[in-house]
This record gives C-alpha cells, sequence and structure tokens, in this order.
C-alpha cells in the first residue's frame, strides 16, 4: 500500500497557525474552529471556511446564535450539511462539556445541550450511516477518560454506551474511527504512550481488544490524525515521546503514516517522507478530517504543533492507496 501527498494552496483570510484545534468536511468545504498558538491560550472563536476546490479560506464573522467562546482540544464532527462541535477547554482552562451544532446553510450556531461529562483533547466521529455523533475518552475534570457515547442527530439526544473496561485504559488524544460499521478506538496517552487497539460493535453493544499484527506496525503514539476509510483506519503523525515540559513543551513528532486493516488486524505503511517532497514533516495536535478531493477518499491535514513547538499553518490532503 502507498499514498500520495499534495500541499494545498491557501487564499483569502484563513485562521493562521494554530494546533489543538478542529477542522471537518462538508461536501467540498471544511470547516475549522478553536485551537492556540499560545500554549493553552484559546485563539478566537471565529469559524473558518476553506474552499477545497479554489482553495481558499473565508472568516464567517457574520455567523447567529449561540456562538461558542474560544477552546482549545475541541472536536467537531459533520451529518450532513451541519457542523457538530463538543467540549474542549476554556481561557481559564476549565473542561467544557456543550454540544453546540452549526447549520452551514445558514451560518447559525445552536446551543444544543450539555453532554457526556467535561473533557478535552478526547476524539469525536460522525457515522453518516446511523446519523450518530460519537465521543470517547479524553481530559476530564477528574483525570482521563475511557468512556463512549452517543448523540443521535435524529433524536436529539445523549447515550453512554457500555464500558470497555479496564483493558482500554483512560486516555487523552486517542485515535477514534468508524471502519466496517464497528467504532475504532487506537492508541493514545495514558500516562504513557500507548499502542493497542479496541473496538466497539454498535450492533452488539460489546467491545473487542484487537491484536494486530505487521511489520510496520505503529510506535505507541498520541494526538495524531486519524480516520476511517473504508474498511481501514489511516493515520498520520502524532506524539511518539512527549515533552518534559507537558503542554507547555514539544515531544518527539512523528512523520508517518499508517493503515490497520480491520478484517485482518494487520498494519501497513502508507508513505515515505524523505522521499515525497510534497510530505508534511513530522507534527502532532492537528486537525484533521476524512474527505473526497479531486474524486479521491483521503485525510486533510491543517497546522499543529512541530517539533520546534512552532505551531503551523499549512494544509495539506493525503491520499492512501489500499489494498
Amino acid at each position: 500500500m502507498a499514498g500520495t501527498w499534495a500541499k494545498l494552496e491557501q487564499k483569502g483570510a484563513g485562521p493562521g497557525a494554530r494546533s489543538s484545534h478542529a477542522i471537518t468536511l462538508v461536501g467540498d468545504t471544511a470547516y475549522a474552529f478553536g485551537g492556540e498558538f499560545t500554549p493553552r491560550v484559546p485563539v478566537d472563536n471565529t469559524m473558518y471556511a476553506f474552499d477545497l476546490k479554489t482553495q481558499t479560506w473565508s472568516a464567517l464573522t457574520t455567523t447567529t446564535g449561540d456562538v461558542p467562546p474560544p477552546r482549545v482540544g475541541v472536536t467537531m464532527a459533520a451529518v450532513g450539511a451541519t457542523v457538530y462541535m463538543f467540549g474542549g477547554r476554556d481561557l481559564e482552562h476549565k473542561e467544557l462539556n456543550e454540544l453546540y451544532s452549526f447549520d452551514t446553510s445558514t451560518r447559525t450556531w445552536a446551543l444544543l445541550s450539555s453532554g457526556p461529562p467535561h473533557r478535552s483533547y478526547h476524539s469525536m466521529v460522525a457515522d453518516d450511516t446511523s446519523g450518530k455523533v460519537y465521543v470517547f475518552g479524553g481530559c476530564g475534570d477528574a483525570g482521563r477518560l475511557n468512556d463512549l457515547w452517543s448523540y443521535d442527530v435524529s433524536a436529539g439526544s445523549w447515550e453512554k454506551l457500555p464500558s470497555p473496561g479496564e483493558a482500554c485504559r483512560p486516555r487523552g488524544g486517542p485515535g477514534l474511527a468508524v471502519a466496517g460499521g464497528k467504532i475504532w478506538v487506537v492508541y493514545g496517552f495514558g500516562g504513557e504512550e500507548l499502542d493497542d487497539v479496541h473496538c466497539y460493535d454498535p450492533a452488539t453493544g460489546k467491545w473487542s481488544a484487537v491484536e494486530t499484527t505487521g511489520s510496520d506496525k505503529p510506535s505507541p503514539r498520541s494526538v495524531f490524525c486519524a480516520a476511517g476509510i473504508g474498511k481501514h483506519v489511516v493515520v498520520f503523525g502524532g506524539e511518539v515521546d512527549p515533552s518534559d515540559l507537558g503542554h507547555l513543551g514539544a515531544g518527539k513528532f512523528s512523520p508517518e503514516a499508517f493503515a490497520l486493516d480491520t478484517e485482518t488486524g494487520e498494519w501497513a505503511r502508507l508513505d515515505d517522507a524523505a522521499k515525497d517532497r510534497h510530505h508534511p514533516g513530522p507534527r502532532g495536535w492537528c486537525a484533521f478530517a476524512a474527505g473526497e478531493k479531486d474524486g479521491r477518499r483521503g485525510l486533510l491535514v491543517y497546522g499543529g504543533n512541530s517539533p520546534t513547538n512552532d505551531r503551523l499553518d499549512d494544509i495539506y490532503f493525503f491520499a492512501p492507496v489500499l489494498n
């Protein structure tokens, strides 16, 4: 398996350099919100839109409704033409638990509900088939979490799903993806970088610990990009060795992309940073989303933190070639 990276041009008024932000795709438009330039200090609360066809940013300053306050460690996912945003951490370093929606056709925000327990640096993914949004793990008021919740868009209600048990340690910065009709939890930080994989089957309501194989299995990591593409979970980058300064510093980041075949449990390396001149290089704490560009399904990656602790403002599209 392999894949190709493309660095996208950016025209217009974009968000600029940041990390710990969120991005999601609705058709040919990516929506970005939140994040930090200075560690732990939210940048703004403007929703930005990036047109993938024209590669142009727009700051949506005329939005109406319940505009959320600035935050970092936030997540977004889209169902249809509506973006859902949950949690994060505010300027006073408090964990949040509000669920907002953003109607992309009317540019209207709505505060839908308080959701699962307060958290930041969690993971969130949408399942268009079921019309549900899933939230897993993150950093809560009293420590890291390993709970899974679903929000039914049609019913407008949250459901706490069965616990994965002690085998799946509480963690921040995990990968979360929908692939093969199941919810996949991949790696994360639980006091140390983790390399375990777990899946939840909505049809049976049961969790499974997944034994993975492959000579190119990725090393333990957290705060990486992860997306379900067909039967695969594709991951990129992430922190493989945390900084002694914690969130104030930059740890060691990976430049690698991998795919997990959820049917066989086998990992495969997808790219080679030394051979691809368009490669984004090592980074973590990025904003990312699965989507399509020019008819190819792949992973959109925007910004993040670099090994020099400088926030990044570039945007890439990775198109993997999967078996």
